[in-house]
């Protein structure tokens, strides 16, 4: 990274865009050109793309001036999953490839979280996308009580990145609480740990709009890990989270003898103020 503003030693690598690893993505959910405006110069350059999220690009004002706009920063956007969605359940796939072209969207997200697409049909929507555009594709359903056996995660990831998906997104949409997570929000480990054994981290872009979902993340994959369905306002203390700059991850890049003695330092504090 070259925007910073000042040196601080300890502080893990970031790759600079364009880049294949540590990306993240920012949900925007009807941002105004104004607000994108800011947006970009408070933060384009801790985003790599951003997704329109569910179907918010249909009734958006000014989007292609928005599309611009987002461009011109060096940020990728997108549509999301669902609007795909809404036009394939209506047989109307040939028109939303009308719609990227229009719009000279060069990436495109292909789902099924809210519809049933026959997992062939969807690897072969993924083969064709891929040979013009970079393709994400999502696993995972946005009914909680749909269960996906692991089983089922690591074969439909597997099957999608060699159909040509850049990264298949790990479903918990933009309240979080699907998919990868429990309802109230927490990691399914168990989950996670059996598709990270098979599939690439790397590979892999969670969905994670809540800071302690980030802050798991980062903990379990360190500071490069794939995150999306991030707020605006959440992409610049993210990227803090990411760095150790705050006291969540703190100690995470620190080497051992300094976090040892430091967190030695605190608990003798602790215990000092208890004795008062």
């Amino acid at each position: 990274m070259n925007e910073l503003n000042f040196t601080l030693p300890f502080i893990p690598s970031r790759t600079d865009k364009p880049r294949n690893k540590g990306v993240t993505m920012m949900m925007d959910k009807g941002l105004g050109l104004r607000e994108t405006e800011d947006f970009i110069e408070a933060s384009a350059h801790l985003t790599d793309i951003v997704k329109f999220g569910f179907g918010t690009s249909y009734v958006t004002k000014d989007f292609e001036a928005k599309i611009n706009l987002y461009k011109s920063a060096g940020i990728r956007p997108y549509l999301g999953g669902t609007l795909f969605e809404a036009f394939y359940a209506r047989g109307c796939y040939d028109d939303y490839l009308r719609v990227l072209d229009k719009y000279k969207l060069d990436l495109v997200e292909i789902s099924d979280g809210s519809i049933i697409i026959p997992h062939k049909e969807k690897c072969k929507i993924i083969k064709q996308m891929s040979k013009y555009r970079t393709v994400l594709s999502e696993v995972g359903s946005k009914d909680s009580g749909i269960m996906i056996s692991p089983a089922k995660w690591v074969n439909s990831m597997k099957a999608e990145l060699d159909a040509g998906s850049w990264k298949v997104i790990a479903e918990g949409r933009e309240a979080g609480n699907v998919g990868v997570f429990r309802p109230n929000g927490t990691a399914h480990t168990m989950l996670i740990n059996r598709i990270v054994a098979k599939v690439a981290p790397e590979s892999i872009l969670w969905e994670a709009p809540q800071k302690n979902q980030q802050v798991w993340f980062i903990k379990l994959f360190g500071a490069e890990v794939n995150l999306g369905n991030i707020a605006p306002n959440d992409i610049i203390p993210l990227e803090c989270l990411r760095l150790g700059l705050r006291g969540d991850t703190f100690f995470d890049f620190l080497p051992s003898d300094y976090a040892d003695r430091l967190k030695h330092v605190n608990d003798e504090n602790e215990i000092s103020m208890s004795d008062e």
